[in-house]
């Protein structure tokens, strides 16, 4: 099974900017994950852009069985990607480190919810871990 995992504008940042969003860098957290995934048979493929052109292309070309998107502030108005998303014919889960619905009340939106299988937020890394777990439970049932 081969998951991508998508992340977006500024996640490049993680663990160098606010706190909210943790003190482990994005390298860091994709390290543990790529061995958590391993550990249950599973391959993944990471994507980081800042460009909402560069997310749309990666996600058209698709080659994955299963997709964990985190698209940081794209999450709250990107009908491009939301688009995309909605052609991609595998499962989707939508993730945020922290409780978007917590936060300011713009953030409190996802326009990309709505094409994706569920969404899991608000527990720092352990979001992406969580995601796997179920893409690689799910995906082949």
């Amino acid at each position: 099974m081969k998951i991508l995992i998508v992340n977006g504008v500024n996640l490049n940042m993680t663990g160098k900017r606010e706190a909210v969003y943790g003190t482990e860098t994005l390298e860091e957290i994709n390290a543990r994950l790529d061995k958590f995934a391993k550990s249950r048979g599973a391959q993944i493929e990471f994507f980081q852009s800042n460009s909402e052109g560069e997310i749309v292309d990666r996600l058209q070309r698709g080659g994955f069985d299963g997709l964990v998107i985190n698209a940081g502030a794209y999450t709250h108005y990107s009908y491009a990607i939301a688009d995309a998303l909605y052609s991609v014919k595998t499962k989707k889960i939508e993730v945020h480190l922290s409780n978007i619905l917590a936060r300011e009340e713009f953030r409190q939106k996802s326009v990309l919810a709505r094409n994706c299988d569920g969404c899991i937020a608000g527990l720092g890394a352990d979001v992406y871990f969580l995601a796997v777990e179920y893409l690689v439970g799910t995906v082949n049932k």
